[in-house]
This record gives C-alpha cells, sequence and structure tokens, in this order.
C-alpha cells in the first residue's frame, strides 16, 4: 500500500479531497432532463472496475445526530450609531485646534476655539444696556408711585398716573430685553470654544489656526466643517436578510409582542472564529421589492473601540428552537458544480455517493438538512480511493470528540 495510503487512519483526521478526487467526482452530477443517474453511474463504474485490483481501505462512520438550533449566516457592515459633523456655530477667527487627528475624544473634550474678543465685547455691551434698563425702571417705579401719591391728595391728575406706569412697564420690557441680549451673547461666547457632542474617533482637522469659519444656529445657512467625530460604543452592523431566511427567521424565533432582541454571533473579517457578541434589535418594516431582501441591524458593545465603520464582519443568529439534526465531517461534503455529494459506503462494501443538501457548520462539521440517514455510512477518510462504484475495504471511524468548538 502506497504512503498515501497508510495515512488514512488517524482519528479525526478529515481531509478535502484532491484534485483528481474532485475531477473523478466531476461526472457524478451528470443528469438526464434533470434526472440524477446514480444507478447508470455507479453500473458502468462497477464494470469498469479490474476485478483483480485489491479494495483499497477508507474509514467512515454513521452521521452524528444531535438537537442543535438552525443558525442563519449573513455578511455585515458596521456603522456608528452616531456620524456627527463638526461645525462652528459662531463666526470668527480659529484661535485653536486641541486634538491630534485620529484621536479617540471623550464628551465634553475642547476640539477648537474661536476667537472670543468680538462676543465678550458684545456680551459686555448687553450688560451695560440691562445696568441702563434697570436704572431707567428704578427712576420709572419711583415717579408712578409719587403719582399715585398725588392723585390721592388731589394733588395730581389720573393721565400723570397711567404716563408714569407706561413708562414704568416700558422699563421693565427694556430690562427683559437687556436679559435675552445677555443670554445670547453668552451662548455665542460660549460657543467659542467647540466640545465633543459624543465619545468617539475623531477625524482631521478641516480648518487650520488662523483661518476664517463661518458659523450659523441653523442647518439652512452656511457653515464651516471643521471636522468629522463618530461614536463608536457601542457601534451597529448592518446587513441584509433575503426573504426566505426573514421568513424562516419571523416564523421561529420573531416575538410578535415586546421588543426584538436575538442575540448574534460575530467573526471578525479574516478570522473564523467567532468571538464577539450583540443584539439583534431592528428589522426594517418593509422588504425592499427591487432586491429582495429586507434591512437588519445588530448593536455590538466596543468597549475596546477596535470595531470601526465600514468594516465587514459576518455574523450568524439561531433561525429555530434545537431540533435532532444530522452532522458529517464538513471536509466529507464534496461540492460540485451545482450539488453537494457525500460518499457512503453500501453494506456491500461499494462506494455510493448521495446528493445532499447542506445547512450550516458547526466547527469542523456540517448539518445535512436531506440525503442522508442515520443508518448511512460516510466515508470519512481515504476520500481519494473512494471511487464511486468501486469497492473499498472499510474501517470504522469516528468524528471529533467537540465539534463546535471551532468558529464557522
Amino acid at each position: 500500500m502506497s504512503s498515501d495510503a497508510k495515512s488514512t487512519g488517524g482519528k479525526g483526521s478529515f481531509r478535502r479531497p484532491s484534485v483528481r478526487v474532485l475531477a473523478i467526482l466531476a461526472g457524478v452530477a451528470a443528469t438526464s432532463g434533470g434526472v440524477w443517474r446514480e444507478s447508470a453511474y455507479l453500473t458502468d463504474r462497477a464494470q469498469a472496475a479490474p476485478a483483480d485490483q485489491a479494495a483499497p481501505q477508507v474509514i467512515a462512520a454513521r452521521p452524528e445526530q444531535r438537537s442543535i438550533p438552525e443558525r442563519l449566516g449573513f455578511l455585515g457592515q458596521f456603522a456608528a450609531i452616531d456620524a456627527i459633523e463638526v461645525r462652528a456655530q459662531v463666526g470668527g477667527v480659529l484661535t485653536g485646534v486641541h486634538f491630534r487627528d485620529g484621536d479617540i475624544v471623550h464628551k465634553g473634550d475642547l476640539l477648537f476655539t474661536i476667537d472670543p474678543v468680538p462676543y465678550e465685547i458684545r456680551l459686555a455691551a448687553a450688560k451695560a444696556q440691562l445696568e441702563s434698563a434697570q436704572a431707567r425702571e428704578m427712576l420709572a417705579t419711583r415717579e408712578f408711585k409719587r403719582a399715585q401719591t398725588l392723585v390721592h391728595g388731589d394733588a395730581g391728575s389720573v393721565e400723570n398716573v397711567d404716563q408714569r406706569l407706561s413708562e414704568r412697564q416700558a422699563a421693565q420690557a427694556a430690562i427683559d430685553a437687556a436679559q435675552a441680549e445677555i443670554r445670547d451673547a453668552q451662548f455665542d461666547l460660549d460657543h467659542c470654544r467647540i466640545t465633543a457632542p459624543v465619545t468617539g474617533r475623531i477625524g482631521t482637522h478641516l480648518v487650520s489656526v488662523g483661518n476664517l469659519v463661518a458659523g450659523s444656529r441653523t442647518a439652512s445657512s452656511p457653515t464651516t466643517l471643521l471636522t468629522t467625530l463618530v461614536s463608536l460604543d457601542p457601534i451597529w452592523l448592518n446587513f441584509d436578510m433575503s426573504e426566505s431566511d426573514w421568513d424562516n427567521f419571523s416564523r421561529n424565533r420573531l416575538s410578535t409582542t415586546g421588543p426584538l432582541s436575538e442575540p448574534i454571533q460575530i467573526a471578525l473579517n479574516g478570522t473564523r472564529e467567532y468571538t464577539r457578541a450583540g443584539t439583534l434589535d431592528f428589522v426594517d418594516n418593509a422588504i425592499d421589492r427591487s432586491s429582495g431582501v429586507i434591512h437588519a441591524r445588530a448593536t455590538v458593545p466596543n468597549q475596546a473601540l477596535d470595531l470601526v465603520p465600514g468594516a465587514f464582519a459576518r455574523l450568524r443568529v439561531e433561525s429555530s428552537p434545537p431540533s435532532l439534526a444530522l452532522l458529517v465531517p464538513d471536509a466529507a461534503v464534496l461540492p460540485d458544480q451545482s450539488h453537494h455529494i457525500v460518499l457512503t459506503v453500501s453494506k456491500d462494501g461499494v462506494v455510493v455517493p448521495k446528493l445532499v443538501v447542506p445547512g450550516d457548520a458547526r466547527g469542523a462539521m456540517r448539518i445535512i438538512r436531506s440525503g442522508l440517514s442515520p443508518d448511512d455510512r460516510v466515508v470519512i477518510d481515504g476520500l481519494v480511493y473512494a471511487t464511486p462504484g468501486a469497492k473499498v475495504a472499510v474501517k470504522d471511524g469516528t468524528f471529533p470528540d467537540h465539534p463546535d468548538q471551532a468558529g464557522n
């Protein structure tokens, strides 16, 4: 026996078939009018096999039966919950940039300063107007009281009382206007210091010190964009469900009462391990008829601030309660042009290909939705020698002890 054949007996050593095996299996999916010609193929292969050739050895095992939930997998993209354009609310000369581009900043941190002198002058003028209005109000109050005293002693007229009352009310209105002007001037002065509205990562500063910036309190007026800021913790993971996946998920998992809150597992781009967790908490209210998908979103904790908007990740969510399922090693499921095949061994030792419908992966194992029975003996090692229709010597094998530890 060749060295390759001797290496096919280790426990749990599941190897993908070589190019040679895939080439052999390319003809297994031959169809006539869309019908699987398994019996004809096996007959042809059996007739072609030399009668005096020693049967090669393969390792086979029956599918593992486990009670597990079905999962749905998707590709998602992270997005910031808060994506903010930092703009000035007052105009003036930029006098300070108080961060390094790309820094993590916290809510309330100082980002920019605008020359406050014009606004300090305006505030001082408003305070002076208030003092003047208060002085006029005090004088108007004294004269009003004097007019009331005179009219009670028949030494003054009612018209004079009314005039003094009007002057007093006008002085009070001037006080109110001056106080409003002070608040307005104080607002402008306060906004000469531009602070971070949320905690997150800041972008590059777009205006250098010494430049004149335009500011406004309304979105309709032109303003100068100073930088951008995105929140990072938590962060959203956006993805789309097909209509069939949505039907499956909503039928089995979606509650009709209470808020949506389904746990998800996340594998970051470039990794196979599902090391992060989040919560599916939003599904849109309609399927997009142009694309046939419905938008969904998960919220993901990001205390380490290592997840960034725009990055991709794979996620999975349970779509049904646990039920009995058949699992085989993922390496034993052979892809063809339009099918998936599992090689089995019949009672008389003949290799029989089975068309299967695979489900999601569980570590090194793959759920088989249909096409296999619990009594089938699946070739899990020695696939290179398992030619469909040929006789083989079968050795019983076993599956990995912990098939779910890998992060598929």
